[in-house]
């Protein structure tokens, strides 16, 4: 995408690599290096990347009403919903899912103890020393928390087992280039 832009207003951003939420004043010049699963990764001339949610769009100059997300926030909450909200989540320096990429080991939905629902997610990151585990956690929180009935969203961030190219789906593999013959074991667990 690469288009430069001054921020209209001020608006949220998290901070990447550190997962940070953070203020972004109106008059910011930044770059939108990437728009995907309806956020933005953008850069400032200073070299800071930030994710900015789709909520925030017009503080971009784009229009907030667009957001993919919000076909799959209506209704009452089911494992579909929620794996195709964890599928609007993209890292940051990767135009893929984190579902493709193979990143989810488990998600599991229970209730609530005043009512609700409450989705706790087992997720990995492509390396243990990966500096994106901070703000990939918080923006599945922050999405599985907008959900209807989702009173609480838990990310538990571990690398056992450890993840491996394995992991992601062969259309991914085969999108980033990595299909090398491998055996294709990406198991997702679902219970509810």
């Amino acid at each position: 995408m690469m288009k430069t832009v001054e921020l209209r207003r001020e608006c949220e951003a998290i901070g990447i690599p550190s997962g940070r939420r953070q203020k972004l004043p109106a008059g910011t010049v930044v770059r939108v290096m990437q728009a995907r699963g309806g956020g933005y990764t953008v850069s400032t001339p200073l070299h800071a990347m930030y994710r900015i949610d789709a909520k925030d769009a017009d503080a971009l100059g784009f229009d907030a009403s667009t957001s993919s997300t919000e076909s799959v926030r209506q209704g009452p909450l089911t494992e579909q919903m929620i794996w195709d909200t964890l599928k609007t989540v993209f890292d940051p320096e990767i135009p893929v899912n984190i579902v493709d990429l193979g990143l989810i080991y488990s998600c599991i939905i229970s209730p609530a103890e005043d009512g609700g629902k409450v989705v706790q997610v087992r997720m990995t990151m492509t390396a243990p020393g990966c500096g994106m585990s901070e703000v990939l956690k918080a923006e599945v929180e922050s999405k599985l928390s907008g959900l209807p009935e989702v009173e609480k969203a838990d990310v538990e961030v571990v690398f056992d087992p450890p993840w491996t190219p394995d992991n992601m789906s062969e259309a991914t593999r085969l999108h980033l280039g990595l299909d090398y013959g491998g055996t294709h074991s990406h198991k997702l667990t679902k219970i509810s």
